[in-house]
């Protein structure tokens, strides 16, 4: 049974954790302006002196999260709690992929994740060893056009550096690069994803062991089923990409369609 905390808020339940993995996007801002509830709640958590890390499924190294999160106005101490899944993707391709050649999926402001081995980048899809998306083309926004540009290419690996289907940008719903890969994996190709809900993220990002977690996140497939396989409590923030969903059927019927455990729902991230 999923409980909900808006009257009680955050402090209720946050003696009871030593660490809390929360998400940015849909969390703390809305990729336009920062939820001001939510800031407060971060300061409060490290005034209790818990830990925290802002762990998002951005295609990006920390550092641009970063410097996209101080134009929006947020405090250096809260910025240097953020990890991306591109940071963590960036270790892994520096490790194994480091001369390979490989084709970029995505719009050219994400040029920064591959910044340090730019010159592996491919202009042919034929000639690359492997894929590295990062999200949708700039103009082609329908999932088809992926059809067909990847239907000769599955023997191909693809690196998907954010897991997420989708994301709202203010009001409007935009597609991610989980949605690309996703149709690729569908075709028969294989993907090496980095990102919630995939361990490596999170081990990356703060040493958990033997810590008491709870996962904070607007998302039931990225943030809630990451929460879930490393056997973290959650919390679901339900003014996300979910609203109209929990709106209209409620949030038991809805984690029970996603397939995840939803401990605590709140509206909004609030103290």
């Amino acid at each position: 049974m999923t409980k909900n905390i808006d009257k009680e808020g955050l402090r209720s339940i946050v003696n009871n954790y030593d660490i809390f993995y929360i998400d940015l996007w849909g969390v703390v801002h809305n990729g336009i302006t920062l939820h001001k509830n939510a800031i407060k709640t971060l300061e409060q958590i490290s005034k209790v002196k818990k830990d925290y890390v802002l762990l998002t499924n951005a295609p990006r190294p920390s550092r641009t999260v970063k410097s996209f999160l101080e134009k929006m106005g947020m405090d250096i101490k809260i910025r240097e709690k953020v990890y991306s899944s591109g940071e963590a993707a960036l270790s892994y391709l520096n490790k194994n992929y480091s001369i390979e050649k490989f084709y970029h999926i995505g719009p050219p402001r994400d040029f920064d994740l591959f910044l340090d081995f730019e010159k592996n980048k491919e202009e042919k899809l034929l000639n690359s060893t492997y894929l590295l998306c990062t999200g949708l083309f700039d103009g082609h926004e329908d999932l088809n056009y992926y059809k067909d540009l990847l239907k000769d290419q599955i023997k191909k690996k693809m690196i998907c550096t954010n897991p997420d289907l989708i994301v709202d940008r203010g009001n409007k719903r935009e597609l991610c690069a989980g949605s690309v890969a996703l149709v690729f994996e569908k075709m028969g190709g294989k993907v090496v994803y980095f990102g919630k809900p995939f361990p490596e993220v999170y081990n990356q990002s703060i040493d958990n062991k033997n810590k008491k977690v709870l996962s904070i996140g607007d998302n039931l497939n990225t943030d809630i089923k990451g929460a879930n396989l490393l056997n973290f409590d959650s919390l679901l923030i339900s003014n996300g990409v979910h609203k109209n969903e929990i709106e209209n059927e409620g949030v038991e019927i809805v984690s029970k369609k996603y397939e995840a455990i939803v401990n605590f729902i709140q509206t909004e991230l609030k103290w």
